[in-house]
């Protein structure tokens, strides 16, 4: 298969079709496949506890979840993680054709729609706290705040993860090491995005029934 662009001498091994070495993208890439199992893992044990306690006896004396949860203000988060994961995807195009400034450009304009993202879910936390609603309220408070906040603290890392790649491929270039990062993190964000579609559905969608 024939590449799209002619590869600079110095690009990875993952440019040039055919090549018989080592490839340690791959060898490193799958690695963080095995990390990204065991997260999901952890998505799914919460999705579970979620699908217990969404009923009366976990609402307790609490709210329900037609109460609390704000579909239309989700489906805005929505539209941003998932215009967050296009602009990353334009980024992963613009590295292929080893473009330093068009990569550095999308994940900018990644990290400025996650953290649009992010404050929307920090302005409805703000809200349920505002009317007394915590953690401690009931069983499904509970595990609703830890299935909100656990995506979101992996969110916040994602762009953390962003801005470290900001300042490292001006200064190392697009290496070997630099695009196994940028591949990891790009197979990060898409999981993210996905988790925040069954939240959506799962949690907003089905809370409002």
């Amino acid at each position: 298969m024939d590449a799209l662009v002619t590869p600079p001498d110095n690009a990875p091994d993952l440019w040039h079709y055919g090549h018989d070495g080592n490839d340690l993208i791959a060898t490193k890439t799958l690695g963080f496949w095995l990390y990204m199992i065991s997260d999901a893992l952890i998505f799914g044990g919460i999705f579970a506890a979620y699908g217990v306690l969404d009923q009366p006896m976990g609402f307790y004396t609490g709210p329900t979840a037609a109460q609390i949860v704000h579909p239309g203000a989700a489906f805005l988060q929505t539209i941003a993680v998932l215009t967050s994961v296009l602009a990353y995807s334009l980024a992963t195009v613009a590295l292929k054709n080893n473009n330093k400034n068009g990569v550095m450009l999308g994940i900018t304009g990644s990290i400025l729609l996650a953290i649009i993202f992010l404050a929307l879910e920090f302005n409805d936390f703000y809200a349920l706290f505002a009317q007394g609603y915590t953690p401690q309220t009931s069983g499904f408070l509970s595990v609703f705040f830890l299935l909100i906040a656990t995506h979101g603290l992996h969110m916040l890392f994602g762009v953390l993860w962003m801005l470290v790649m900001l300042i490292q491929i001006p200064r190392f270039g697009l290496n070997t090491d630099i695009v196994t990062r940028l591949l990891n993190l790009r197979l990060f964000w898409q999981f993210q995005a996905s988790v925040w579609v069954c939240v959506y559905i799962f949690v907003y969608l089905r809370g409002t029934t």
